[in-house]
């Protein structure tokens, strides 16, 4: 039986409190401005001069700095409500936004909850309660079973057939996920998913599901307000995927025709419908062929979001604000159509080289690519901390063409030319994955990455970086010549005798090598400077070398012409690192000291911290025989667990770390002392 849908209350939001942070503070600030709407952000004390807390009207320190501290602390936020009046909580995604005991907690304060009900988040953000209202709409399901304290984790696997994967019941964006191929991963994983959706969402309930290695995985968005109107806004395609988490999103989905499309938008509405779901929401399945199963429910604004308004022209986060208003909505199903094609990719701090491990860090520049039909959603700046508490998205970049070959082009062009500096992204590797064959031909299936394995970084060619060598050293010797305090009046390179050419040493690592580049070069008489590298000599020229705002380093743009080729170089200096833009693309260069300082070598047999992190468990102690690939420790980083594991098989005779302790990048966890050989400790 159907819910009835009572008659809403009519209200004006005035007020809207963001119980988030970063990326989605900034949007749902955007629009709260667009629409008069007051907005106020809070935040935990590693955010305290984050973009999004200027970015508001009102800021609420919440004192903390883990998510348990701070936005995941209803009594916190519920302080903060009362004490700016806020008459709206916006709960974004993650974190509280599909706990309904804390939906609840804001209705009975008074204040209006930009999200659907209560019951709508119980029935349906409850991945399990919502596989059962498909299941009576006759929605194909995947086998599943939740498992409760004491269950015997092992049978539920067995009935539900290797490989199962182990997934989190509240919350997405991967969090609480693991995918396992036998029994003897089981248990681990199970309590691994448990701490990490614990953590996350503040509810560690887990169940088991069959898992499919080969699909697409498609959603479709709905909308409805509080008298009963309801509609969909088509899919999108989320397949590119890594750690279970999208990171390339595309609509309209290249393997959905009108038939698949309209059966499955149906289904989601169907099951909306039975319980008078009003607000966004996304309804999520696999498609394999001309087959779908559903998959869950997200009770929320996603992520992805963007890709939906670009193709139909909405504002999905006005929509939410108007529904909560009581408003009805403006348009009908007829009045919707696709549009074009959009496409977005997720800006990480995460090295794929290191099997995605998060890189945090300081953003050294961000400056976003100023090209037609591109819009970035991000809550980073120059500057910014990009600690490891949180999420390690950095933007999200988003294109809409009239094509689809159009809007990927776009997009890797604008990912090529946006720069980010100072750590490590997945930049390259989203170009990589958009400029293969398969992704081109829509060959995008969950297992794309595995499958078609796209290049984890961009290798330059060696013109590019003998190129980029000559911009910074010329660069370089512009910002001395600039500097200069003494005879600053005499044109650069003048000598009153022949002397020797100027030397400049650059590295660049490549591919795991670092290669040396040392560059000789001098200023002629008629002002060209003639460069040599090895065997190779240039004429260049400088036509300008303008210096660029930023709030850290030395930043220029240097317009120069290598031996009859011009082109304009943007560099930046941050300690002794050049990063140089280019059309081509990023190379990132060491320029070398005069007198290198002595570095202590690493003890033989250290496990080295690969990642800023918390200890979450240690798991051997001293005197320990352990196997290569067992797991020694766990660290926590950006809300994911990852596990470091032995590199050879050894006794364990030091732990240098603790339960609970902070670590560095490289510093020392564990030494392991290799086993003799014939020899049993």
């Amino acid at each position: 039986m159907e819910n009835v849908v009572s008659k809403p209350e009519l209200r004006t939001i005035q007020r809207i409190l963001i119980a988030n942070r970063g990326e989605i503070a900034m949007r749902v600030i955007r629009t709260a401005r667009k629409m008069g709407i007051l907005s106020i952000a809070v935040y935990a004390d590693s955010d305290s001069d984050a973009p999004f807390v200027r970015a508001a009207d009102i800021a609420i320190a919440l004192e903390g700095n883990t998510s348990a501290e701070t936005y995941l602390n209803q009594n916190k936020l519920l302080a903060a409500c009362k004490s700016t009046n806020a008459d709206a909580v916006h709960p974004g995604y993650g974190f509280l936004s599909e706990n309904a005991d804390f939906a609840r907690a804001v209705k009975a304060a008074g204040v209006a909850w930009i999200g659907p009900s209560a019951d709508s988040i119980i029935a349906m953000g409850d991945k399990l309660s919502a596989k059962k209202i498909m299941q009576n709409a006759g929605v194909p399901t995947l086998a599943a079973k939740k498992l409760n304290a004491g269950d015997d984790i092992h049978a539920a696997a067995q009935e539900i057939g290797f490989p199962v994967l182990v997934k989190a019941s509240a919350g997405g964006g991967g969090k609480g996920m693991r995918v396992v191929e036998n029994e003897a991963d089981l248990e681990s994983a199970v309590l691994s998913a448990q701490r990490e959706a614990g953590k996350s969402f503040g509810d560690d309930t887990v169940f088991l599901e069959r898992w499919l290695s080969t699909s697409r995985h498609v959603e479709i968005q709905i909308l409805g307000d509080q008298h009963g109107n309801l509609v969909h806004c088509f899919e999108r395609e989320c397949s590119i995927q890594r750690r279970h988490q999208k990171v390339i999103e595309e609509a309209p989905s290249t393997a959905v025709n009108e038939r698949l499309r309209s059966a499955m938008s149906e289904a989601a509405l169907s099951a909306a419908r039975k319980i008078g779901y009003f607000s966004t929401g996304t309804v999520e399945f696999l498609v394999d062929g001309d087959e779908f199963w559903f998959l869950e429910v997200n009770t929320r604004l996603q992520v992805e979001h963007p890709i939906t308004e670009e193709i139909t022209g909405l504002d999905l986060v006005r929509e939410q604000i108007r529904v909560a208003e009581g408003e009805t909505l403006e348009f009908s199903q007829t009045d919707l159509s696709i549009k074009g094609h959009a496409i977005e990719a997720r800006l990480y701090a995460e090295d794929p080289a290191r099997q995605f491990l998060p890189s945090p860090g300081r953003v050294a520049l961000w400056k976003p690519a100023n090209a037609p039909g591109v819009r970035f959603d991000t809550g980073i700046e120059t500057g910014s901390e990009i600690g490891i508490d949180f999420d390690p998205m950095l933007a999200k970049v988003i294109v809409h063409a009239p094509s689809r070959k159009e809007a990927i082009r776009r997009l890797a062009n604008a990912l090529e030319q946006t720069r980010i500096e100072g750590l490590i992204t997945n930049r390259d590797f989203l170009v990589a994955c958009l400029r293969t064959p398969e992704f081109l031909a829509g060959d995008t299936t969950t297992d794309f990455i595995e499958r078609v394995a796209p290049a984890l970084t961009r290798m330059p060619s060696k013109d590019e970086i003998t190129e980029s060598v000559i911009a910074a050293c010329l660069a370089s010797q512009y910002g001395r010549r600039n500097g200069a305090e003494v005879l600053a009046d005499i044109g650069s390179g003048w000598r009153n005798s022949v002397m020797p050419p100027q030397r400049i040493e650059f590295a660049c690592n490549c591919n795991g090598t670092e290669n040396a580049y040392l560059v000789e070069y001098r200023c002629r008489r008629d002002c060209l400077f003639t460069v040599q590298i090895a065997s190779q000599e240039f004429v260049c020229e400088v036509h300008s070398c303008t210096n660029l705002p930023t709030e850290s380093g030395s930043n220029v743009a240097i317009d120069l012409s290598i031996s009859g080729k011009r082109c304009v170089y943007e560099l930046l200096l941050d300690g002794d690192t050049w990063y140089a833009q280019s059309p081509m693309g990023n190379v990132r260069l060491r320029q070398q000291a005069r007198f290198p300082s002595t570095v202590n070598e690493e003890v033989g047999g250290g496990l080295m911290a690969p990642m800023p992190g918390n200890v979450l468990a240690v798991m051997v102690e001293v005197g320990d025989v352990v196997e290569k690939g067992q797991t020694l420790l766990i660290l926590e980083a950006m809300k994911m667990e990852h596990p470091v594991q032995a590199t050879i098989d050894g006794v364990i005779s030091e732990i240098n770390v603790a339960v609970g302790e902070q670590v560095d990048n490289n510093q020392s966890l564990i030494v392991l002392t290799e086993l003799s050989e014939g020899k049993t400790e």
